[in-house]
């Protein structure tokens, strides 16, 4: 429940923010003739990422035990791929995201309503589909029968969208880069765990060999059904008994993204590189007059 209230929280706080920074721009604008198109826009990225999430859920039950695992599995790597992705993106422009949304929107004012419900479709949108596909992943790999992982996901979104209110009235000051720094990380260690559980489900498809090839096996130590291997599941998609590949598989991903994910913006960078006055947020200081 743990690891879906964090996707839901991060994802929704992502997708709150990006509203917040439109709407806030339009009414300091004088622009607020042109919030019914953004909130437009907005409706139709919620309803089809909800319709995408349905149409995952019920479309997988008409399908074969092989084929349904085989959808699975590869749909939890597709949403691994896009949620790294996600993690990465945020971290690098998060301080930067306000000036670039400012910009997109003031092209989309140019250009009539039409553009302003598409830059809001695709603002919300995207963090929408992401979520949509991660949350049914990760639903399906926990596979326990129980509305506790959709409960996570909303009570997540609830949360979100509070903090995204507190935010839009100057009520609470959030440091963006560390709040994603920190979720992201963990987030990785959720993704690793869906990634593995979801070569699990390729090799139930007969996709990939080895399905009896254990790398341990502690289920009389850590029950699955007990409180603590019902936590260690819902967190990290923990199975007592895992295959070889799946524990590869999990090793592999995790460390390196980790790594990467935590070493210093600077490492990548480049610790001597100075940043544009507009990236630090000031302005440059005037020379002295003679």
């Amino acid at each position: 429940m743990f690891s879906n209230y964090l996707i839901g929280l991060r994802e929704g706080l992502e997708a709150s923010l990006v509203v917040c920074i439109l709407i806030a721009y339009l009414v300091k604008t004088d622009r607020k003739d042109a919030l019914k198109p953004i909130w437009i826009g907005i409706g139709i990225a919620i309803a089809i990422a909800m319709g995408f999430g349905c149409a995952l859920e019920f479309g997988s039950q008409e399908l074969t035990f092989e084929a349904q695992e085989a959808l699975g599995g590869s749909l939890s790597v597709v949403a691994v791929v896009l949620v790294t992705w996600m993690v990465f993106w945020m971290r690098r422009t998060a301080r930067h995201l306000k000036s670039e949304l400012h910009g997109k929107l003031d092209a989309a004012l140019a250009m009539g309503t039409g553009a302003l419900v598409a830059t809001a479709f695709l603002a919300v949108g995207r963090e929408g589909l992401e979520t949509a596909l991660f949350v049914w992943a990760s639903v399906h790999a926990a596979s326990d029968g129980t509305p506790r992982p959709l409960v996570g996901v909303a009570l997540g979104l609830a949360t979100a969208v509070v903090l995204g209110w507190l935010f839009y009235r100057g009520a609470l000051k959030i440091n963006l880069a560390k709040f994603f720094t920190w979720t992201g990380g963990m987030l990785v260690v959720v993704a690793a765990g869906v990634l593995a559980y979801g070569f699990h489900d390729l090799q139930e498809a007969n996709w990939i060999p080895g399905i009896r090839d254990l790398a341990f096996d502690i289920s009389d130590t850590i029950e699955p059904d007990s409180w603590y291997g019902t936590l260690l599941k819902g967190v990290f998609n923990f199975q007592p008994d895992p295959t070889v590949v799946q524990v590869t598989v999990w090793l592999l991903y995790l460390v390196p993204t980790l790594a990467v994910f935590l070493a210093p913006v600077g490492f990548a960078s480049g610790k001597g590189k100075v940043k544009a006055p507009h990236d630090q947020g000031t302005q440059p200081s005037k020379a002295p007059q003679a």
